[in-house]
């Protein structure tokens, strides 16, 4: 599986960015798909994940109540709606696919910048 993450950019804290990540390769299997972040400085970290359905959806604290992940299977992509950003929010985002049932360890997309000016 291949992911190609987009989306990211430069916006004011209280704006909105949505993130889109494109998988290719072994799109015929369904599997889970997640967000991470990493900020400068800090280990990587969750911040939401998607089952292939949709019915099952997790969210880090931090972002609860502002970000919303979605996924459209037809098109292979899965999406992070990020609103009322926050400068804490500035990292690089990466997707990742759970393609084996065994957590996010071996498919992970290239990253794409998100930065937050408060």
């Amino acid at each position: 599986v291949q992911l190609q993450a987009s989306g990211g950019g430069l916006v004011q804290a209280g704006n909105s960015l949505r993130l889109s990540c494109a998988a290719s390769g072994r799109t015929s299997s369904s599997y889970r798909m997640g967000w991470f972040r990493q900020a400068p400085g800090k280990e990587r970290e969750f911040v939401a994940a998607i089952s292939w359905t949709g019915g099952r959806i997790n969210y880090a604290d931090s972002v609860k109540g502002r970000f919303t992940i979605s996924r459209d299977n037809a098109k292979n992509t899965v999406y992070l709606q990020m609103n009322s950003l926050k400068p804490e929010d500035t990292a690089v985002y990466y997707c990742a696919a759970d393609v084996d049932g065994l957590g996010f360890n071996s498919y992970w997309g290239q990253g794409t910048q998100v930065t937050v000016s408060s």
